[in-house]
């Protein structure tokens, strides 16, 4: 009989227990936790990983207070089936059903990176490696897989002029070849069918037309300018004038692991196909990444009979129909610009 008293009270206890600690873990739940002492920390969820893992991996990292109370949160949210993988990131006192749905509503960490218009693949794989994604040569050897882009440009060789220059917010693990392909992606976009028309109405393949625009990135910044310097280009190609463009002949002195920042005299005569001070027509492909404006600056160029151009020294260009003009105009913002520069230091 006093056993059985005892194991009454034995029972009774364990209630009480089960109780206090169910309305304790489900006060807890609702109750903002923050257990690390550094600004932020990263969780990774693996791929197949089931509740108690990431409830273990989430107490480990402070991010909740144990894995009872993550346990209670599960049971409560009904969203265990829903948690999906990733590097998650934490910076402040949360919730566990806030951590919860967080995880269920896949809100990974994500980096941005920018590519500004006029990169070349070298150089975007300099900023993509600077930016703690991966390494140069990684970038490089996606940037090679010229299928990605065969539908637009059967030629291509490698995706120069093609990796559209913007910002992209990434999960930190992201690869090369993902980023490339979204890079990609986001060009084939921009060459909307109204690109494709004017493109067309230019008498260019999409090739030559983004060669062209290169080009056009290459040459200026300021955007009234981009139709203006698309046309020059344009002009000249259909009356069979040699470009002339110094970008080229810095392209092909960078190819060449040549280029010191400067442009020489006799650099204009560097054998390459891309100098187009040396051979006529447009170079091979295109010279770097152009951005939306001078895609569009290509298919819509103005309408001029300008055929030369010379730098103001301040972004800007000074354009003329003749070569007496360009003549003049380079007497007097070249040689005399920088004469009236020396004498006033």
């Amino acid at each position: 009989m006093r056993v059985l008293k005892y194991l009454l009270v034995l029972i009774v206890l364990v209630a009480i227990a089960a109780g206090v600690a169910a309305y304790l873990g489900a006060g807890r739940v609702y109750e903002s936790y923050k257990g690390y002492d550094t600004a932020e920390v990263f969780v990774e969820v693996a791929a197949g990983a089931g509740p108690a893992t990431i409830g273990q991996r989430l107490v480990e990292a402070g991010v909740v207070r144990d894995e009872m109370t993550f346990r209670g949160a599960i049971w409560m949210s009904g969203r265990a089936r829903e948690l999906k993988a990733g590097e998650y990131h934490f910076d402040s006192a949360m919730t566990p059903m806030d951590v919860i749905d967080k995880i269920a509503r896949g809100d990974v960490y994500r980096r941005r990176i920018t590519f500004r218009e006029g990169l070349t693949i070298p150089e975007m794989a300099a900023v993509y490696e600077q930016s703690g994604f991966g390494t140069a040569a990684d970038f490089r050897k996606a940037a090679s897989d010229a299928s990605l882009i065969k539908d637009l440009d059967p030629d291509a060789r490698d995706l120069e002029g093609y990796l559209f220059p913007e910002t992209y917010a990434l999960p930190r693990a992201t690869p090369a070849s993902a980023l490339v392909a979204q890079m990609v992606g986001l060009f084939q976009k921009a060459v909307t069918p109204a690109v494709r028309d004017g493109i067309k109405a230019q008498g260019l393949t999409v090739r030559e037309a983004v060669t062209v625009a290169s080009l056009v990135e290459k040459e200026t910044a300021v955007a009234e300018e981009r139709p203006v310097v698309a046309a020059v280009y344009l002009n000249r190609k259909r009356i069979g004038m040699p470009m002339q463009a110094d970008p080229t002949v810095i392209y092909a002195l960078q190819l060449a692991g040549r280029y010191d920042g400067n442009i020489r005299r006799d650099d204009l005569q560097f054998d390459s196909p891309y100098n187009t001070y040396r051979y006529p027509g447009l170079p091979p492909g295109p010279i770097a990444s152009p951005g939306r404006a001078a895609l569009e600056a290509v298919a819509n160029p103005a309408d001029s009979e300008y055929l030369y151009f010379v730098s103001r020294n301040d972004g800007s260009h000074i354009f003329s129909r003749t070569y007496e003009e360009h003549s003049r105009n380079v007497r007097e913002w070249q040689i005399e610009f920088f004469r009236r520069q020396r004498q006033k230091q």
